[in-house]
């Protein structure tokens, strides 16, 4: 995973953090939650690249696609975003993940088993449009919970 820059400035001009705050509540409300993946055209830089738990991810149809194999794995998937802060083009952020894993779509039958997770996500804006995206995304509590990964109860010392 590659880290983020360390070389941005450390002023924030003046509405940043609202206009940041604004551009992630649209692109979690919208094309999350709702599926509306044609915003991706609006909200994405053509050359936006995510850096997730699976690997690089390049380009806007790849993150199309990626929201519809979580939209068919996950129908009820919601997200709700917490503490938004800037520093320059980077924007920080906690996504709160909740849903029911009822379809097929993550690489394993469906569990139908609900889930509650908190990432932490640092992103970079460009023009106002999402330009890269590093994230932990609670991948490995949401497999426990929807009972993909075992999960055995601690022995004692």
């Amino acid at each position: 995973m590659t880290a983020p820059p360390t070389d941005t400035p450390t002023t924030v001009p003046a509405g940043t953090a609202t206009d940041a705050a604004e551009l992630l509540r649209r692109l979690f409300d919208e094309i999350i939650n709702r599926g509306r993946l044609e915003v991706v055209d609006e909200l994405f830089a053509e050359d936006y690249l995510d850096h997730g738990p699976l690997g690089d991810m390049a380009g806007r149809e790849s993150f199309k696609q990626l929201v519809a194999q979580w939209r068919a794995a996950v129908p009820d998937v919601h997200c709700d975003i917490d503490h938004v802060f800037t520093d320059g083009e980077l924007v920080g952020w906690l996504v709160h993940t909740t849903g029911t894993h009822t379809g097929d779509g993550l690489g394993f039958p469906a569990t139908g088993r609900p889930f509650s997770t908190v990432s932490a996500n640092i992103g970079r804006l460009r023009d106002g449009r999402a330009v890269e995206h590093w994230a932990e995304q609670g991948m490995f509590p949401m497999l426990v919970q929807i009972g993909v990964v075992p999960m055995s109860a601690p022995t004692g010392a």
